[in-house]
């Protein structure tokens, strides 16, 4: 499993990182990002603690982990400087709280994110067509979600990235032990957002490649 959207105590998780680390390598993860809630007033304070504990923790895991963020309820217009700031404290995936049905995002969010250099709209819940004709020339993934709620939209995540070319992943947003979940179980739930095998092998593949740049960078 190659999950890139958690939460540790750093914002509303339960676990601190190493074991939150620790819980995924025990179910057999290949890679986790720590993508904790953040805005203006803890940016600076989470990413760096992030980083550091990651950069101890690494070379004595068996799976990769990447410091990140989640951009979590920002005004749209305040999203851009924010990942690039996000960015320069560090953080190697960042992701932002999309338009999911079940929380009262600002109508924006996902058009801000897909032109922020973001690499994840998290649940952007009923996306519309021209934000995802964005999303395609930007070349942004959008994200299937493990979580209860969120998930609500999947389905139609799925049939229009699959419609307009856009890569998928699918992530946990854990926020406890028991939000960590199987490949097998990740496949099943794109399965039941419309996905087939082949192109669940796909979204699988292209977690990767995510993970592959931000190693990288």
């Amino acid at each position: 499993m190659i999950d890139l959207h958690t939460h540790s105590i750093f914002s509303d998780g339960e676990l601190i990182p190493a074991e939150l680390i620790r819980r995924a390598a025990a179910m057999g993860y290949e890679a986790l990002a720590i993508t904790d809630h953040m805005d203006h007033s803890n940016l600076d304070l989470i990413i760096p603690r992030i980083v550091k504990a990651v950069a101890a923790l690494q070379k004595h895991v068996p799976l990769a982990v990447i410091p990140g963020a989640e951009l979590t309820h920002v005004p749209p217009a305040l999203i851009p400087d924010l990942v690039k700031e996000a960015r320069s404290l560090g953080a190697k995936i960042v992701v932002i709280h999309g338009e999911t049905v079940v929380e009262p995002v600002v109508k924006g969010t996902n058009r801000a994110a897909i032109e922020s250099g973001a690499d994840i709209l998290a649940h952007p819940g009923l996306i519309s067509t021209e934000d995802l004709s964005r999303a395609k020339e930007t070349g942004i993934t959008l994200e299937i979600t493990a979580r209860k709620g969120h998930s609500l939209s999947n389905g139609h995540v799925a049939k229009y990235a699959l419609q307009y070319g856009i890569p998928l992943t699918i992530n946990t947003d854990a926020h406890a032990p028991s939000d960590l979940i199987s490949t097998t179980f990740a496949r099943q739930v794109l399965r039941a957002a419309g996905l087939d095998d082949r192109q669940a092998d796909g979204v699988f593949a292209h977690a990767r490649t995510v993970i592959e740049r931000a190693l990288k960078s």
